[in-house]
């Protein structure tokens, strides 16, 4: 079994973090940077960064951004938000991003993920979905811009769909779960682990050492990815993994 990944998230909007409660409610977290090197210092195993208000403005200031932070870091790093070309892969990667995350324009777009993945390999392609369960449907539906819009598409579906097509990873977060702090969502998490073949990062709801261990244990998946609990130190990466440690599991 692959050791388990702890990925601190950096939400950025107009330049610097933000967190919220299930994608609203946004309060400043920092400066990108600057977190992203104190997480580097502190044993993350990945680094994952998102524009959230990708505009046009935020996306120039984003690859200012994204240069700066990949030179603080010595660690696998992820880039999602407005990335909807090659092109755009293309600039972030030469920018110092390793791994490229997609969402609403691949939904728009499913072609994006071949794309990607036919030119800098399935290994960079990250493709986010965010999901909230649907009472009608009895199941998980895939959101769109931001957690602002509704596709009509099943999560389940969707993912498989996204593995097929050459996606690398799955960063799932669950809507009703995020920033909640009430632990993560199991039985989402769980359904995408073993729809798909690919790693599944779990986002959204981390609030105790406890969930990390939970998500991996019951949830399946591959990596715990969290941002309010690391952000506001509430807890470090190191306690997280010594409580993994100390239950058995493996980790970097």
């Amino acid at each position: 079994m692959l050791a388990k990944r702890i990925i601190p998230c950096l939400d950025v909007k107009d330049g610097r973090v933000v967190k919220g409660v299930n994608f609203v409610n946004l309060r400043d977290a920092g400066d990108p940077v600057e977190l992203a090197a104190l997480y580097n210092r502190e044993g993350a195993d990945e680094l994952v960064f998102l524009d959230i208000s990708a505009s046009v403005e935020g996306r120039a200031t984003m690859i200012e951004v994204v240069k700066k932070t990949a030179g603080e870091i010595a660690i696998p790093f992820t880039v999602g938000g407005g990335i909807s070309h090659v092109d755009d892969m293309k600039r972030l990667l030469r920018a110092g991003a390793d791994k490229i995350g997609i969402n609403t324009a691949a939904v728009k777009n499913p072609q994006l993920i071949s794309d990607g993945a036919s030119k800098f390999g399935s290994q960079c392609i990250v493709v986010a979905v965010d999901a909230k369960f649907n009472e009608a449907w009895g199941e998980w539906e895939v959101y769109t811009h931001g957690g602002r819009t509704p596709s009509g598409i099943k999560a389940l579906d969707w993912v498989k769909q996204a593995e097929k097509l050459g996606a690398g990873e799955i960063l799932l977060t669950s809507m009703d779960a995020d920033g909640t702090k009430d632990g993560f969502d199991i039985a989402l998490t769980r359904a995408v682990s073993q729809t798909v073949g690919i790693p599944v990062i779990a986002s959204g709801g981390a609030g105790r050492k406890e969930h990390f261990y939970d998500v991996f244990t019951e949830g399946l998946a591959d990596a715990g990815l969290a941002a309010t609990i690391f952000h506001y130190k509430e807890m470090t990466i190191e306690e997280v993994k010594q409580d993994l440690r100390s239950k058995g599991v493996e980790v970097r």
